[in-house]
């Protein structure tokens, strides 16, 4: 597996982190357990935590399961977040990100497959801020391709994958609402 530049997915989630005024923070987003402020925090924390899985560093932040507690968005979040979103896609371009095994939420894994994971964590994520709070959302089709082939189920038939249930769409949806249908989310899906 080819490594991928981060860069992209990273900058984008930044630029909608921007575009967040302190009143969306308590929005609901697509992910029913979190508002804004709660998604916000976790991709502040998944970054650190695959800055680190790509640097080898591990310690509480590669070794923490995603659920073991709420998260919390740090009051400095309007500048930690780019930080450390700018810090996780570097890290991945560096020599040795991609080779070997890593760590990230707690599970031990091939890092190229850690990578690939990251990318999807931004890109749904992103989604997931772009559609919580009206923004617009573009992605590429190289990274669509890679969400698209890491959460596809190995097994059709049990309609379980990465994270949970696939949502069926349409066969002649865009790959966006394929890959997002991929990650158990309604591609249809807005604010109340």
């Amino acid at each position: 597996m080819k490594p991928i530049d981060l860069g992209a997915a990273a900058e984008r989630v930044a630029r909608l982190a921007e575009g967040i005024d302190d009143e969306r923070l308590g929005a609901p987003t697509p992910c029913p357990e979190y508002a804004v402020r709660e998604l916000l925090a976790h991709v502040a924390g998944l970054s650190v935590a695959f800055r680190d899985a790509a640097r080898k560093e591990f310690g509480p932040t590669t070794g923490t399961p995603p659920g073991s507690s709420r998260p919390v968005l740090a009051d400095d979040w309007r500048t930690a977040l780019p930080k450390a979103l700018r810090e996780l896609a570097a890290a991945w371009r560096e020599p040795g990100a991609w080779e070997g095994d890593t760590q990230a939420g707690g599970v031990d894994a091939p890092a190229a497959v850690m990578g690939r994971i990251a990318l999807d964590e931004l890109l749904i994520h992103g989604w997931d801020l772009a559609r919580a709070t009206g923004q617009e959302y573009e992605v590429s089709e190289e990274e669509l391709l890679v969400s698209e082939a890491l959460l596809t189920p190995a097994d059709d038939a049990s309609g379980e994958a990465f994270f949970g249930p696939v949502v069926p769409v349409p066969a002649g949806a865009p790959l966006l609402d394929r890959v997002i249908g991929l990650s158990g989310r309604r591609p249809d899906w807005h604010p109340a």
